[in-house]
């Protein structure tokens, strides 16, 4: 397990992340424990930091079906998804967020998955699906997606992980 410090796509905040391969073991979720169908190779770990921030901003479109007057008319929904789970009985945890923001950056809304806990997982390593979802705020210009895994008990493993992360937006024909 080697700590990185830089994930395509993501910006390292806190800490050291590891990208975990499936194969690897020594007690990592592997690809007969629970977790995403779809798997990639690797997963996200908290590495041997306390607690491990990520982030990525993302720029809602200014056009189109998910546009920005879409998103002021009420017309645009949004799925945030993670595949996430900890080590057998112990609480290290991971946790994923999405907060949108207007034009000058205040945040307007937030929506949080996780962290799954060890009773979640019934005591076994695992990843475990969260979801949720609702209408872009109003006024929405950008999401900032971020991801914490955090080490709760002793020892140096931050086991908190993470998988098949996603923000989806979809268009709408009504306010629902």
């Amino acid at each position: 397990m080697d700590p990185v410090s830089s994930v395509t796509g993501w910006t390292v905040r806190q800490g050291a992340p590891a990208l975990i391969e499936y194969n690897y073991g020594n007690g990592y979720p592997t690809l007969s424990d629970p977790g995403p169908a779809r798997r990639g190779s690797r997963f996200f770990s908290g590495g041997n930091s306390p607690r491990t921030t990520l982030t990525q901003d993302v720029t809602l479109p200014r056009t189109g079906a998910t546009g920005w007057s879409a998103v002021n008319a009420g017309r645009v929904r949004y799925t945030l998804s993670a595949w996430l789970g900890g080590y057998a009985a112990q609480e290290d945890g991971a946790r994923l967020s999405v907060e949108f923001r207007d034009d000058r950056g205040t945040p307007v809304a937030l929506s949080v998955l996780g962290p799954v806990t060890a009773a979640e997982r019934d005591s076994r390593t695992a990843l475990l699906e969260r979801t949720a979802g609702a209408r872009v705020p109003f006024g929405a210009r950008t999401a900032r997606v971020l991801l914490v895994l955090t080490r709760t008990g002793t020892g140096t493993s931050n086991d908190g992980y993470a998988d098949a992360i996603s923000l989806t937006l979809r268009a709408t024909g009504d306010r629902s």
